[in-house]
Parts: structure tokens; C-alpha cells; sequence
């Protein structure tokens, strides 16, 4: 592409006049910037996350006795399935591929908007329309089936709550699937000039793997649930033995998935984490090509492995064997990302500020989950902890001490870029160390309540259980305190925060060579990288610089993954002394 080309298309308006948010209304319409939608999902995402984590709250409270005595079994079962659904699919899921992804791509590979901007906006719509029909289920008599919502339990349950809650999974994924199509089409064809697949960004990788199990995975869980809508509304036996039917087919179905479901939730945000890493230890990254084929290797085998969730439903020998040595398999690939990580962090000039620690206490627990999911891929071992607490620790030590601290370290890196505003770092401490601390006395007590034979989805369990159960309690309850400073810590900055500048952590991916925060177009014209997107440390290389257009020459391409673009800057054009910041952080 000629300069003359890159100048056209810099000027050329990618909008309608009235794209972007000036003032706070503009956040609750059909609004095709895709910074506005970003934030409307986060939005909604926390809001599911504190309706979700009021639930959960319900469940731990009811738990701390053996009795069933604040609410009824009944009601037990409604509120965990709410729990599960709520959480899966309108917090983490949303907040990973929805509000980080749609805020973040086309920043950080020089792209104005989304590819489909339009169709981002209905896909936001959609996922908020279906979590509050999902929510609406409570007036009537929610679904009580479980996340699962296995047959037949589903199809003899509240039928009205079940049918709502079909219909809103089906509306949720439907946006899944628009997103995943409009965040793949984006990454692989709005690249700025020059930038190869291997100069991106790591979080781009993640959500490139994310959107191939997002578009072939999703579908599946879709037929799964209008044949299964067919039984419970219209009295069809797909899933129903008495007619010919299966409902071993529905959990095939269903795992197929629901379980590349848990990498749609943990892949974003070991994007995120790649990103925080080598900026708060100011090391390039250990092991660029590694951790980004990783994620590839991840999705990939992620579709191999969802019956290791059956080896109790009569599944045969052959297909135990395979699936448990696929699901042990999958953890090469994840493992290379932990020890990048921490070869990134060894040596490393460690500034230990939110993000930082959040990053840290996100691999903390995350090996500790894929450790017992190495566990429970084994066949004897899963038949023996199947439908115990053991499972519950495992799922909580991945998707939360996983992806919501991935969440976090990536909320607080990022908060200065999208509101221009530095949070307050005490505050943000805080938040860790209660989450941190909370989070662990509530999951880790779980692994020894499911290896003694406490079952899961009980509200009546033996007492010899509740001493474990009190522990876990109390974990919880300090869960809840630890979203007190985060939520006071958000609305502080916003109102009164330092002002942040551009880039206030001297990171060199392209969302911080832009304002912050950034303007409706994104860069003033077409931005080219100087440097590679991890090069810190590179002598004189250790900074980010964006080329003015006035520039006569076109890119040149620079060899290796943590070298992306330069261009030789114009002798004329003078640089300002304030885009130079001194090296060392202290």
C-alpha cells in the first residue's frame, strides 16, 4: 500500500456522524463504536456477576448447616442452577470475548471499528436481552435442572422456567456467535499494514483460538437445546428412552460444547495475562511463538475432549481411554503457557501494583486447578470424586481463580487507557488480598469435602461435613467484602482519579500509542509500529513511537516475533521531547 493510499484511507470517516459516546446516554443506545460496546458489556457483565454472586451467597449461607434451613431444597435447586447459568454464560463468557475483546483488537492492531460494527451492536443486544429474560424466569419459577440441564430431570421440571431458560441460552449464544465471527473476521483481515499474524499482540492470538471454538462449538449446544425444547414443549423423544430416544446423546451434545466452553471463558484472559506480565516485569516475552500456537493447540484439542465428563454414563472402555489421554494431553499446551509465564517473571524488574498481583494470584491458582483437572481426566479417579465437592473445587479454581483474577489484572491494567483516570493503588491491593484470601478458604476446603463423599447440588448433607462447610462460608462471605473496595476504587477514579496520561505503564502495544481515553476513530490516521509489541529492555528500541503520516516511506517489515514494524522517521519531522520518558520506572 502507497503513502498516497494510507493517506486516504487515514481520512476517510469509518462512521456516520454520531458514532462514539460524548456524554453517558449514548452508553444505553445502538451505539456501533466498538469502545462503547465494550463497555456495555463489562457493564452488564458485572451486573450478572453480582446478581450471580448474591446466589452464590444464598447457597454458602444455606450450606453452613446440615439442615435445609434458610431456604427450601426446592429453592436450593433453582438458586444453584441460576448460579451456574448466570455465571457461565452471561460473566464470563461476556466479559471475555465481549467487553475485553471488542474494546481491545481493533486498538491494538491499528483498526478503526470492528469489521461489522453494526452486527457487534446487535450481538450486545441480544446477549443483554437474553439475561434479562433469564432473569425474568424468577417470577415464574425458574429452571431447576442444573447449568446441565440434563434429560429427564429437565424435561419433568418447571416447564415454564426450563423453556425460558432454553430460549435465553439460545438468544446468549446466538450473540456468542455473531461476536466470534465479527472478532475473527477483524484480527485476520484489519491488521494494520505490515502486521503479520506473528507481530500481534498475545491477547489477539488468544481470541483468535477463542473464536474458532466459539463459531464450531456453539452450534452444537443450540441443536442440543431446541431437540431438547422439542421434548419438554411439544412431547418429541429425542433424549426420551421410553420413545427410542437417548439422553446420553444430549450430554454428547451438550459437553461438546460446554466443555470448550471452559477455554471460550479462560483463553481471553490468558491473552490478558500475556499482556500484564511483560510489562509490569519490563522483560520482553519468554517464549512469543509458543504461548500464541498454544492457544491454537488448546482450541483444537479442546473439541476432543468433552466426554471425559461422561465416564460415569456408561461410556465404553475404548472411548474412556481416548478421551482420558486427550484430556491429559491438553495440558502440554497450557502448561507451556505457565512456564513462559514465569520465565517472563524470573529476572524481571517486577512492579508489584494491582494488575501485577492479580496476574501472579491468577497462576497461582490456576496451576493448583490444572493440576486436579490432570486429576480428574483419570478415569478410576473421576469415577470415585464424579459429583462431589472435589468437582466444584476444580471448577471454581479454574474459571474463578483463573479467568475472573485474569479479569481483574486485566481490568486494572487496561482502567487507565478506557477512562483516562489511574485507580487508587491501595484500594486495588485491598481488593486482592480479600479476593485472594477469600477465594482460597472458600474452594480449597471443597477438595477434602468431595474426596470424604460429599456429594454436590445438596442442601441436606451428613454433619459430619459442616466444620469444612463453615470454613467455606466464611470464605465466602469475605469473597463478598473484597468487591467493596473495588466497587469504591471504580467510582473514586472515575470522579476524582489522577489523570493518567497516555501511557502510564510504558507499554509498547498499539492501544497505548493513542489517547486515553482513545478518540472515536482510534489513531489519528494509520499508526506503524516502531518497535514489536514486547521489546522491552531493546536499548533504543524500548519505546513505542507513532509515525506521522507525513512520513514519505511505506513500512519495512523487521525480522522476528518481537520485532513488528519500523520505519525510518522523516529528519524533518521533530519529536517531542514529552513522547520520550525516562526507562527506568522508579
Amino acid at each position: 500500500m502507497t503513502q498516497a493510499e494510507l493517506q486516504e484511507q487515514a481520512n476517510k470517516p469509518a462512521h456516520a456522524p454520531g458514532h462514539g459516546a460524548t456524554k453517558w446516554q449514548d452508553y444505553f443506545t445502538f451505539n456501533t463504536d466498538h469502545k462503547v460496546i465494550g463497555i456495555q458489556y463489562l457493564v452488564a457483565a458485572f451486573f450478572f456477576f453480582f446478581v450471580g454472586g448474591i446466589l452464590a451467597t444464598i447457597i454458602r449461607v444455606e450450606l453452613a448447616t446440615p439442615a435445609s434451613d434458610f431456604v427450601s431444597p426446592e429453592n436450593y435447586n433453582r438458586i444453584f442452577t441460576m448460579h451456574g447459568t448466570i455465571m457461565i454464560f452471561l460473566w464470563v463468557v461476556p466479559a471475555g470475548t465481549g467487553a475485553f475483546a471488542n474494546y481491545l483488537i481493533p486498538l491494538m492492531i491499528g483498526a478503526k471499528d470492528m469489521a461489522f460494527p453494526k452486527l457487534n451492536a446487535v450481538a450486545f443486544w441480544m446477549n443483554a436481552v437474553g439475561g434479562i429474560l433469564l432473569l425474568t424466569s424468577f417470577f415464574v419459577g425458574p429452571a431447576e435442572a442444573g447449568w446441565t440441564s440434563y434429560p429427564p430431570l429437565s424435561t419433568i421440571a418447571s416447564k415454564a422456567g426450563e423453556a425460558i431458560w432454553i430460549l435465553s441460552i439460545l438468544i446468549a449464544g446466538t450473540s456468542s456467535i455473531l461476536g466470534g465471527l465479527n472478532i475473527g473476521v477483524t484480527i485476520l483481515k484489519m491488521r494494520v499494514p505490515g502486521m503479520s499474524l506473528n507481530q500481534m499482540p498475545l491477547f489477539c492470538w488468544s481470541m483468535l483460538a477463542t473464536t474458532a471454538l466459539q463459531l464450531l462449538a456453539t452450534p452444537v449446544l443450540a441443536a442440543a437445546l431446541i431437540l431438547l425444547s422439542f421434548d419438554l414443549l411439544a412431547g418429541t423423544t429425542f433424549f426420551n428412552p421410553t420413545g427410542g430416544g437417548d439422553p446420553v446423546v444430549y450430554q454428547h451434545m451438550f459437553w461438546f460444547y460446554s466443555h470448550p466452553a471452559v477455554y471460550i471463558m479462560i483463553l481471553p484472559f490468558f491473552g490478558a495475562i500475556s499482556e500484564v506480565i511483560p510489562v509490569h516485569a519490563r522483560k520482553p516475552i519468554f517464549g512469543y511463538r509458543a504461548i500464541a500456537y498454544s492457544s491454537i493447540a488448546i482450541s483444537f484439542l479442546g473439541l476432543l475432549v468433552w466426554a471425559h465428563h461422561m465416564f460415569t454414563s456408561g461410556t465404553p472402555g475404548w472411548m474412556r481411554m481416548f478421551f482420558m489421554i486427550a484430556s491429559m494431553i491438553i495440558a502440554v499446551p497450557t502448561g507451556i503457557k505457565i512456564f513462559s509465564w514465569l520465565a517472563t517473571l524470573w529476572g524481571g524488574k517486577l512492579a508489584l501494583e494491582s494488575p501485577m498481583l492479580f496476574a501472579m494470584g491468577f497462576i497461582s491458582v490456576f496451576v493448583i486447578g490444572g493440576i486436579t483437572g490432570v486429576m480428574v481426566a483419570s478415569v478410576p479417579f473421576d469415577i470415585h470424586v464424579h459429583d462431589t465437592y472435589f468437582i466444584v473445587a476444580h471448577l471454581h479454581y479454574v474459571l474463578f481463580g483463573g479467568s475472573v483474577l485474569g479479569l481483574y489484572a486485566g481490568f486494572y491494567h487496561w482502567f487507565p487507557k478506557v477512562t483516562g483516570r489511574m485507580y487508587n493503588e491501595t484500594l486495588g491491593r485491598m481488593h486482592f488480598v480479600l479476593t485472594f484470601i477469600g477465594f482460597n478458604l472458600t474452594f480449597m476446603p471443597m477438595h477434602e469435602l468431595g474426596l470424604l463423599g460429599m456429594n454436590r447440588r445438596i442442601a441436606v448433607y451428613d454433619p459430619k461435613f459442616q466444620a469444612l462447610n463453615e470454613l467455606a462460608t466464611i470464605g465466602a462471605i469475605l469473597m463478598d467484602t473484597s468487591i467493596i473496595p473495588f466497587i469504591i476504587n471504580v467510582f473514586w477514579s472515575l470522579a476524582r482519579g489522577k489523570k493518567a496520561g497516555d501511557n502510564p505503564w510504558r507499554a509498547l502495544t498499539l492501544e497505548w500509542m493513542t489517547s486515553s481515553p482513545p478518540a472515536i476513530e482510534n489513531f489519528e490516521g494509520v499508526p506503524v509500529l516502531a518497535t514489536g509489541p514486547y521489546d522491552y529492555g531493546m536499548g533504543d528500541r524500548e519505546y513505542q513511537t507513532y509515525v506521522p503520516l507525513s512520513n514519505e516511506r511505506e513500512p519495512a517489515l523487521a525480522a522476528g516475533p518481537n520485532s513488528a514494524l519500523r520505519a525510518d522517521p522523516d529528519p524533518t519531522v521533530a519529536v517531542n521531547p514529552e513522547d520520550r520518558q525516562p526507562k527506568d520506572k522508579s
